[in-house]
């Protein structure tokens, strides 16, 4: 199919979204699309109501498509023209309120416009004169009218619908383009965050300008069809707290004190009482991890600038504050025991032996009426933040050595569980358990972590007699270690599989554990992994039924 703009009817246009074409007519013209929306009101940051237009699900997903399909006509549209536009930042790949406020960093001046009703001013026949008249686009009045329909509700577009985001954007391009060439013409420093504008310099005689430079902005802004908020026009001196799109941007971009001191204190109170708010209103740790991640997005914008070197050792307060919520949510207060494995293809094999023996272990595995198997117990997926707050691994056995200093007294590393205890004045809420493969001969992972936790001889009998033991008994950390079988002195978790399904071959190649091999004759154990997980049924899972019993035991 071809581009966008050669779009030539309304069927066109539904066969570009991927719209059955009789569904498109059905909505416009039977049900109607002032029929499909939902309306609510979310306060504003500064007081007063906000309305939401909600299109219903059959709605939204054409807006959807309609939105995809005019984000990828400009991606495309600015790659051939070489533009590389950096003026408007909301609701653009790769942008957002740190991009935006960046270019206001550390600035004599910092100039803040807001445009009154934005979504409301862009109504029908402005939406539908775009797509017609644009020359990007020149679209037949047919498809221009059709493109207004879907993105319009009473007669403008919504704040709530998946379209009005990117139609916005693109009206306002050339609106754009005029505001920066007067910005430029001051020295200014120019950028839109939807209905934000912003403007900043370091040049000392803007203040001369400034009255003259504000009525030819005003201006443009009256020809555009906006107007100005003339309560939120603000300007911010560098000698006092400058703010962008709610950021603080006076030297480093930071959220306000306000905000990281409130998360501090919904912290506080989940970790001491089990429940906070947020606006008067009972919160989730999801809300609240929200909140912690935003604030160290930004800590993490600024540790890139200043290209020091940062890692869990050299946490400042507010990523400490970070990696003490990341403990108690995932280690402490964890809703399911949590096992930590080796390497990511481990949780696999374990998977695909709960779902062959489901009815036998129904505290680690469920099956509903429908066939789903839903866990029990959750698997530890690693990142690149647990590796920034932990020093564990991405992938490899060294992660949880890692992660161990936090459970106990360790000059280098604070005591989580110790701390948490005492905060809350319970006990972790499930076990964290560390799965290794049985090597405790050759110089193999958990050979070292036994080394390093200098675990005594008795312990390290109870250990392979029984397959487990408490690390920190307190803090319901274990250990977990696989089965030996066949007379061997160690094993890793891919000998509890049968030597026939070893021995599979898929497209010609084998099995290889090797993390290097030759990829024209073997495959590794990724591919391995998935290819149990999804035939469990027919796999020969017994000797993994030991690995079961002790993990129940242990939950």
């Amino acid at each position: 199919m071809g581009r966008f703009c050669e779009i030539q009817t309304r069927n066109e246009l539904a066969d570009y979204l991927g719209v059955p074409r009789s569904k498109l007519t059905y909505m416009l013209y039977v049900v109607g699309t002032k029929n499909c929306y939902r309306t609510f009101q979310i306060p504003k940051k500064y007081g007063g109501e906000r309305e939401i237009c909600a299109p219903n699900s059959d709605l939204k997903d054409i807006q959807r498509r309609l939105a995809g399909a005019l984000c990828e006509f400009q991606r495309i549209y600015r790659s051939e023209k070489g533009i590389h536009s950096n003026i408007s930042h909301a609701f653009e790949a790769g942008k957002g309120i740190i991009t935006n406020a960046a270019i206001h960093r550390n600035k004599r001046f910092v100039l803040n416009l807001d445009l009154k009703d934005f979504f409301p001013s862009f109504h029908f026949g402005r939406v539908k004169g775009y797509f017609e008249k644009n020359r990007d686009f020149h679209l037949p009045s047919e498809v221009a009218l059709t493109i207004a329909q879907i993105a319009c509700y009473k007669g403008h577009l919504p704040q709530g619908a998946p379209s009005s985001p990117v139609i916005s954007n693109l009206i306002c391009q050339i609106f754009d383009m005029r505001l920066l060439k007067i910005a430029r013409q001051n020295r200014l420093n120019y950028t839109r965050y939807a209905d934000d504008l912003t403007f900043s310099t370091n040049d000392r005689s803007f203040l001369e300008r400034y009255d003259v430079f504000l009525k030819d902005v005003a201006s443009e802004i009256e020809k555009a069809g906006f107007s100005i908020n003339e309560k939120k026009t603000r300007l911010q001196y560098q000698d006092s707290r400058q703010e962008v799109t709610g950021l603080v941007v006076n030297k480093k971009i930071h959220v306000p004190c306000e905000f990281y001191k409130e998360t501090r204190a919904m912290a506080h109170r989940l970790y001491t009482q089990g429940e906070f708010e947020i606006c008067g209103e009972p919160a989730t740790i999801e809300q609240l991890e929200g909140r912690f991640a935003f604030i160290d997005q930004l800590e993490h914008y600024n540790n890139k600038i200043d290209s020091g070197k940062h890692s869990c050792n050299t946490l400042h307060t507010r990523e400490k504050q970070y990696q003490a919520f990341l403990f108690y949510k995932y280690f402490f207060a964890n809703d399911r025991p949590l096992i930590i494995t080796e390497g990511k293809t481990d949780s696999r094999y374990i998977k695909a032996a709960l779902k062959h023996f489901c009815p036998n272990y129904p505290h680690l595995v469920s099956q509903d009426d429908e066939g789903n198997f839903h866990f029990l117990v959750s698997f530890f997926r690693r990142s690149d933040r647990w590796k920034y707050f932990f020093g564990m691994s991405t992938d490899g056995a060294d992660a949880m050595k890692s992660l161990f200093r936090y459970f106990v007294p360790d000059l280098n590393s604070p005591d989580y569980s110790r701390t948490f205890f005492e905060l809350c004045g319970s006990e972790p809420r499930n076990p964290v358990i560390f799965l290794y493969d049985n090597e405790t001969v050759s110089d193999r992972p958990l050979k070292e972590f036994l080394r390093y936790i200098k675990l005594d001889k008795e312990r390290r009998t109870t250990l392979q007699n029984d397959l487990s033991i408490p690390l920190v008994e307190e803090s319901k950390l274990y250990l977990l270690t696989i089965p030996l079988i066949g007379g061997k002195n160690e094993c890793e978790i891919e000998d509890l599989l049968a030597q026939e399904t070893l021995d599979i071959e898929l497209d010609g190649k084998h099995f290889s554990r090797e993390d290097s091999y030759d990829k024209s004759k073997f495959y590794g154990k990724d591919t391995f992994s998935k290819y149990i997980y999804r035939n469990y049924q027919t796999i020969d899972f017994s000797n993994f039924r030991p690995l079961l019993d002790a993990l129940n035991n242990l939950i």
